[in-house]
């Protein structure tokens, strides 16, 4: 059942990222097989020569199906027409196999261009007519096939479509962050490389400096190794302040992640702020590492379709809500409720948590005399 769970890359469920609405369309479809026996047994009754060749059509059936969905993409239309050339074979002995064509129609919509689906259509209905003037069926069906086909069809295509816009557009959501990940690399990269560079050059200069004078002149190369810690000394210093600068958080910019990242989920975000927030960088990065926490428990735990984020600060007072209409029920110590609790604490905010089964969650803090719990 790996195929079920891991569909290859280059097949329909691959392509489209599995949603769940296609899984279930793909096993609800099966369903209707019973129709195909049930039906023509209460009108015919028992006939071996309608009975035998619909049991059979049914392992095609089921393997030609399974193919479109979970096969190779390139094989969809060969698969899909199998289904309808056997439900026309079929048509003639069991009128219900009506129902091979009308899903094989169906499914073609799912193929990366409309094309297929629409030429198989326009082949199927012009066959009708001529296989209902052959074969005695009776002429309604000869409309119902090209309306069905059509109308679900259309519906299909046009899931299909938004579906591979939502996978497009989080391909390349993911290639703007390893884009932008790579360029902060190498910006630190650079920066490391202009900060050490002479930094390390002069170190070994004196060192080799120290080394030869050492038996010659003592006090020289005591100077000169004293020179080293110093400037190794300073060294030290401004990596460690450039590590900080790095880990300093932006709360702005967090809140554009966090709207990324959950509208590509399908999830609605309303950020209300101030036009400008004056805050301390301790108390920017910890309540930055606070707000993606947050935003990570509602992309991966909530079920929610609408978010919020209601920021204010009023002098030394700062607030900040996170909302959201999932399905609540957030632990007290789980989901990094503690690690949240303990950057609040640390800037000494107070952090408390709304969060009810079925009625949403709701994530307050509060900071009170910001700037002199800061220093």
């Amino acid at each position: 059942m790996n195929w079920w769970k891991h569909p290859r890359p280059d097949s329909l469920m691959g392509t489209l990222n599995s949603p769940i609405y296609l899984r279930w369309t793909c096993i609800l479809q099966m369903f209707w097989l019973y129709a195909l026996i049930s039906a023509p047994w209460a009108v015919k009754g028992v006939h071996w020569e309608w009975i035998l060749p619909s049991v059979l059509s049914m392992a095609v059936y089921a393997t030609c199906y399974l193919r479109v969905f979970f096969g190779p993409l390139r094989d969809m239309v060969w698969n899909a027409g199998a289904i309808i050339v056997m439900g026309f074979a079929l048509w003639i002995v069991n009128p219900v196999s009506i129902g091979y064509i009308v899903i094989a129609l169906s499914m073609l919509a799912f193929a990366p261009s409309p094309r297929p689906w629409l030429i198989g259509t326009l082949i199927a209905s012009l066959v009708t007519p001529l296989w209902v003037h052959w074969f005695n069926i009776p002429t309604v069906q000869a409309y119902i096939l090209p309306f069905v086909g059509i109308i679900t069809g259309v519906g299909n295509y046009l899931y299909a479509r938004a579906i591979r816009r939502d996978v497009q557009l989080r391909l390349s959501q993911a290639e703007i962050t390893r884009l932008a990940t790579l360029a902060e690399r190498e910006r630190i990269g650079r920066d490391l490389h202009d900060l050490l560079g002479h930094t390390l050059s002069l170190i070994t200069l004196k060192s080799e400096l120290a080394r030869r004078v050492a038996l010659v002149d003592p006090p020289r190369a005591q100077q000169e190794m004293d020179e080293v810690e110093r400037v190794a000394r300073h060294a030290l210093a401004e990596v460690r302040n450039a590590v900080t600068g790095m880990r300093a958080g932006d709360l702005g910019c967090e809140l554009i992640s966090a709207r990324l990242m959950l509208e590509a989920s399908g999830i609605a975000l309303a950020i209300e702020k101030p036009a400008e927030l004056a805050l301390p960088a301790p108390a920017e990065a910890a309540l930055s590492l606070v707000l993606r926490e947050a935003v990570t428990n509602i992309h991966r735990h909530s079920r929610a379709t609408e978010a919020r984020v209601v920021i204010t600060q009023e002098g030394q007072v700062f607030s900040m809500r996170i909302t959201d209409n999932g399905c609540g029920g957030l632990a007290a110590h789980g989901n990094g409720v503690s690690g949240m609790r303990e950057r609040v604490r640390q800037i000494g905010g107070r952090l408390a948590i709304d969060s009810p089964v079925k009625q949403g969650t709701a994530l307050a803090i509060e900071l009170t005399a910001l700037a002199e719990r800061i220093a």
